[in-house]
């Protein structure tokens, strides 16, 4: 197998709040080669956004990164700081926002924006100005939407011209959060049709923050489960949608409506842990029909149960659950 694009080792955000330290993310870690789509899904306030935001050394005051390595084709974006950082941002790792239409400059006009990308990169002025059409076709909209503002482009259109201020640097890795968010179903399918254009003819890995669990089982080559700021189970998504190992991905997709069974979605019992003060042991555990006593004590490693399949549960850390 060809080396990873994009390695995370132990990643570790923390925020430092009055009220308390809030664990946001904690121990991350995962893997992703070319050409990957790894959808990291949970509920809201499982962390995901957190985790996209850390790839890039972008987590905003109060939070910090505490741990952890952020490996991007053997550079690690977590150890670059100043100018070497800013150029890391948009050439190895860059990042598509939830809402286009804050992300976006009002008053200047969409071409001129990504022009701005691709010269404070060191892009002569000519190349850039081709890039700018390139990258404009590339996501599918005429050469003179360039010269448009942001508020006189649709929904759909104004997330296209995000990710092609994204990608214009061709990076090896992009970080979308939440992209369809807000926008009907058939513009929502025509964004996630695009980003698999993207990542099949450039090799590029992207990492898709998504509630949507659904979205994730059509569309991602790997699945990572977040619960209370750590990844519970990960691995290729025929695994972790056909046979879920740990409980909270088990309930999950039970809690998702499927055409195609007569059983009616079942909700989580409980609510998320404050972050906070969360529970010893097992976060999932005051939630867990499964739970045991060493749960409630003791955290679980996360263990390779089958080939590149992880799960973080004492139901598969052998003759250890029954201690």
């Amino acid at each position: 197998m060809s080396k990873p694009i994009l390695i995370v080792e132990d990643l570790t955000v923390y925020y430092y709040t009055l009220k308390g330290i809030v664990r946001a993310v904690e121990e991350a870690s995962l893997k992703a080669y070319s050409s990957d789509l790894v959808a990291l899904v949970g509920e809201s306030g499982s962390g995901k956004s957190t985790l996209g935001y850390a790839l890039l050394n972008l987590v905003p005051p109060p939070g910090r990164i505490v741990k952890g390595r952020v490996i991007v084709n053997g550079v690690d974006v977590l150890s670059l700081r100043g100018d070497e950082l800013r150029k890391a941002r948009g050439s190895l790792i860059s990042m598509v926002f939830q809402d286009p239409f804050t992300t976006l400059d009002p008053v200047r006009r969409v071409g001129d924006q990504i022009l701005e990308v691709l010269l404070e990169h060191g892009v002569p002025l000519e190349e850039a100005r081709e890039r700018v059409v390139e990258v404009i076709r590339a996501v599918g909209l005429p050469e003179r939407m360039a010269r448009a503002y942001p508020h006189q482009l649709s929904g759909g259109q104004r997330q296209r011209i995000s990710i092609a201020a994204a990608i214009a640097l061709k990076p090896r890795v992009l970080v979308a959060d939440e992209p369809t968010t807000a926008l009907d179903v058939i513009v929502q399918k025509q964004i996630m049709d695009l980003l698999d254009d993207v990542r099949k003819t450039t090799g590029m890995a992207i990492i898709l923050i998504t509630h949507d669990i659904a979205l994730a089982a059509e569309r991602a080559t790997k699945i990572a489960v977040m619960y209370a700021g750590k990844i519970v189970e990960y691995g290729p998504k025929d695994k972790v949608i056909g046979d879920p190992l740990h409980p909270y991905t088990k309930a999950l997709l039970k809690s998702v409506p499927d055409i195609e069974s007569r059983e009616w979605p079942r909700p989580i019992p409980g609510t998320p842990p404050d972050l906070r003060k969360p529970p010893s042991g097992c976060r999932f555990h005051p939630r867990c029909p499964l739970a045991m006593d060493i749960c409630k004590r003791k955290s679980p490693n996360i263990v390779e149960v089958e080939p590149h399949h992880y799960v973080s549960c004492w139901l598969y850390e052998g003759g250890e659950a029954s201690g």
